[in-house]
């Protein structure tokens, strides 16, 4: 339905601003926001940034659970200091959205009232401190799959912002590792939490990069714009490949029965996830779905104090400055 309302919304503005905008984008021009753009890129930019940045912020609630539970004080350290990342990159993707005309303020409550969604892999809960290890490694390894060739995207402001992301990401994902092979080295009760922690998250990880390729409703529009580099399906055939030998260094099994390598794709075979769970936990019906939802709107209410006094001197300062004139 996405797609054909973008089509048909193409199909109402000047075919020549059209072309000339299409010529752009396939000579890998930068489009910046005073630019002319369709109403769908920019509609379609506004879903996939504000998703983003939604999803950095929801993603601080599943690590914040273990702040004050990390075995060591280097540990909540270093667990601190991501998720202050987090935070700084969720900042990034709104300013980025901004430039597109909808406010932090809008984006928000296009989250509280469900029309916009967050990654699902946040609808799952971190049980135990392994599961820091696994959200670094899978998770965040693969934002780094999903966010790496976004620093090529047409959008000026998201190219940009990606850049710093991913260096940030890079050391997430590092630091996912590290946990997952102390644990894995460690005692034999430490490496079964550590296979348990993969096992929960292996196949929510998959499902970060969406639908396969057959149904997936955006990709084929956001490829022809760039502001998708890969599909789906090639994005999620690389995480596999690469955290595949990951796995086996660790000394970890991943929970897939069909995974093995396959010498004339020069790549692994591996099993689609459940489908079905993947759309009911995008629906609100994950496990943590209702607690996610619930911290964010408990902060947006809590902080309204906040924003009423930024806007009061604001709103007083430009007062002044008028009387002044």
């Amino acid at each position: 339905m996405y797609a054909q309302m973008v089509k048909s919304e193409a199909t109402k503005e000047d075919p020549e601003k059209l072309a000339a905008f299409q010529a752009r984008i396939d000579a890998g021009e930068k489009i910046e926001p005073k630019d002319w753009m369709p109403q769908g890129y920019r509609k379609t930019l506004i879903r996939q940034i504000g998703q983003h940045a939604h999803s950095e912020i929801v993603g601080q609630l599943p690590e914040s659970n273990w702040l004050t539970r990390a075995p060591t004080l280097e540990r909540k350290a270093i667990l601190l200091a991501k998720i202050q990342d987090e935070a700084g990159h969720g900042l990034y993707l709104y300013c980025a959205a901004e430039t597109l005309g909808v406010s932090r303020d809008e984006l928000t409550e296009m989250l509280l009232d469900g029309r916009m969604k967050y990654s699902s892999i946040f609808s799952y809960p971190t049980l135990t401190w392994a599961d820091m290890g696994a959200v670094g490694w899978l998770v965040d390894g693969a934002a780094i799959m999903n966010q790496v060739p976004l620093q090529r995207t047409s959008f000026g402001p998201y190219s940009r912002a990606m850049i710093r992301v991913c260096k940030e990401e890079s050391f997430h994902q590092r630091q996912g590792f590290d946990v997952m092979m102390k644990m894995a080295t460690g005692s034999p009760e430490q490496k079964r939490m550590a296979q348990d922690a993969l096992n929960r998250f292996w196949y929510p990880a998959l499902m970060m990069f969406g639908p396969s390729d057959k149904d997936s409703v955006h990709s084929s529009q956001s490829m022809a714009w760039k502001i998708k580099m890969n599909t789906n399906d090639e994005l999620r055939q690389k995480f596999v490949d690469q955290t595949a030998p990951q796995a086996d260094f660790l000394g970890l099994t991943i929970p897939d029965d069909n995974l093995k390598w396959n010498e004339e794709k020069d790549g692994y075979d591996f099993s689609e996830p459940d489908w079905s769970e993947f759309h009911d936990v995008i629906q609100g019906n994950g496990p943590c779905s209702v607690d996610r939802l619930r911290a964010r709107n408990k902060a947006w209410d809590d902080g309204a104090w906040v924003r009423d006094g930024l806007l009061a001197h604001a709103e007083k300062k430009a007062a002044r400055k008028v009387a002044a004139e």
